[in-house]
């Protein structure tokens, strides 16, 4: 029955790759039950909620790209769409996070109609590849200055803005240590390094705490108490009900908030999703790929799924690879990495002790060095293309709001490019966003 419904045989695979892939993806992607809930917690939420709204949401969003799309691929809340939210919706524009679920589910709604009437390709064809570059990269520097400045590597500074910390501290410390333990096992392509990096840091923080290595503001790990849960903290479920009244009261912002998410979410789905399936072997001599739509409407089911348990924008995860790399070719891989995300409540008081902002610090940067990488395609001959490039990352960074860094690089973009009177190669949706962001940054702010 499973090698009918799964086509095994003709992926070439077998029920006991498929499993070992599930686990593998499962371990590769765990880092985001420490991360998401670290972040997600700053904008009000409750810590334990977050957790278990990552871990359950994941879960059912890896099971629906199994079941209807027979990708091996995972999903859980996405990397840059989490600091979105937390850093920009909430903290940046001043909206609680009720609102800021509520727009998460607009957004995957939007993007689930985009992909039910077949508008992806126009879209995708109409922003320029070079600003999508941009942004990731831009996205990938935004995470890392995350890491850096949680862990106290760099902190505040009255004369400078901003500096180096106390590297002596045991909390920077133990972050500089689990970024160097992550790097070394990434370069040497270590299955699931980035878990095996928190992993490592974590224990190494436990040591710190036992031997007295600490300082009377140091987060270090620590033993858990109570090593199974099943007080289970179910919070944040539903809340973004009740926030779309206050997400509609300013339409600028909202539009500029909903642009965000989709953009965010459509090319960085888009970017997953094509390649794991190329190395899937789906992508057929003309240039099509066997049901690359189903993955792209189970994506966004799961944004849907995530808002409604209590997370920010739950998407494709690349970290797939490590999986497909072993052997998985069917949607069986995904379900399996569903179920260990969902047993994986049970082990919130674990996991929330375990994974603090220190031992986080190794993924972010980790996470932001991978996306940065994309930059190298960029046309670099082309000014008027490296000038928003630059402005893209740059106020992404300083203005700490990756809205605001999109918006700055899509005017600098358009105004460029009339400047060297190439005006006629923008496509009109570029003019309409230029007129859009001009808006936002003026009035809706």
């Amino acid at each position: 029955m499973l090698n009918k419904l799964f086509k095994l045989d003709e992926n070439k695979t077998d029920f006991k790759t498929e499993i070992l892939a599930g686990i593998t993806t499962f371990l590769a992607m765990s880092y985001i039950l420490g991360v998401n809930p670290g972040m997600l917690s700053e904008t009000g939420m409750s810590l334990e909620g977050v957790f278990i709204a990552t871990a359950i949401a994941s879960g059912i969003a890896c099971i629906i790209m199994g079941l209807l799309s027979n990708y091996p691929v995972g999903l859980a809340p996405g990397m840059g769409l989490n600091a979105l939210f937390t850093y920009t919706i909430v903290l940046g524009m001043g909206l609680s996070w009720q609102a800021a679920l509520a727009a998460v589910f607009l957004s995957s709604v939007l993007f689930l109609i985009i992909t039910l009437i077949g508008l992806r390709e126009a879209i995708l064809n109409a922003i320029p590849q070079d600003l999508k570059l941009a942004i990731g990269a831009g996205i990938g520097f935004f995470l890392a200055f995350l890491g850096l400045a949680n862990a106290g590597i760099v902190v505040a500074s009255p004369s400078t803005l901003i500096t180096l910390g106390n590297l002596a501290s045991p909390p920077v410390l133990l972050a500089l240590i689990g970024i160097v333990i992550t790097l070394i096992l990434y370069v040497q392509k270590v299955p699931a390094a980035v878990f095996f990096g928190l992993l490592i840091t974590a224990i190494l923080g436990i040591v710190f705490s036992l031997v007295g290595f600490t300082s009377p503001d140091a987060v270090l790990p620590t033993i858990p108490a109570q090593w199974v849960s099943f007080n289970l903290d179910f919070s944040v479920f539903g809340g973004f009900l009740s926030g779309f009244g206050e997400l509609f009261k300013n339409i600028p912002s909202l539009i500029m908030i909903l642009f965000s998410l989709l953009f965010v979410t459509f090319f960085d789905t888009t970017g997953t999703l094509i390649p794991l399936a190329k190395e899937c072997g789906y992508v057929k001599e003309d240039g099509t790929t066997e049901g690359i739509n189903n993955a792209f409407i189970s994506d966004a089911l799961g944004g849907i799924v995530g808002a409604i348990f209590g997370s920010s924008t739950v998407t494709a995860y690349v970290e797939s690879a490590t999986g497909i790399g072993l052997g998985g070719r069917t949607g069986i891989a995904a379900i399996v990495t569903g179920i260990l995300f969902i047993l994986s409540v049970f082990l919130a008081p674990t996991v929330l002790s375990l994974f603090t902002s220190s031992v986080t610090t190794a993924a972010l940067v980790t996470v932001g060095i991978l996306m940065f990488i994309q930059i190298r395609d960029i046309d670099w001959s082309n000014l008027a293309i490296v000038a928003a490039v630059f402005m893209t990352i740059i106020m992404m960074i300083l203005s700490y709001s990756i809205s605001l860094g999109i918006a700055f690089g899509f005017i600098t973009y358009t105004i460029a490019f009339v400047a060297t009177g190439k005006y006629k190669e923008l496509n009109p949706l570029v003019w309409v966003l230029f007129v859009v962001f001009l808006i936002y940054l003026f009035f809706g702010l």
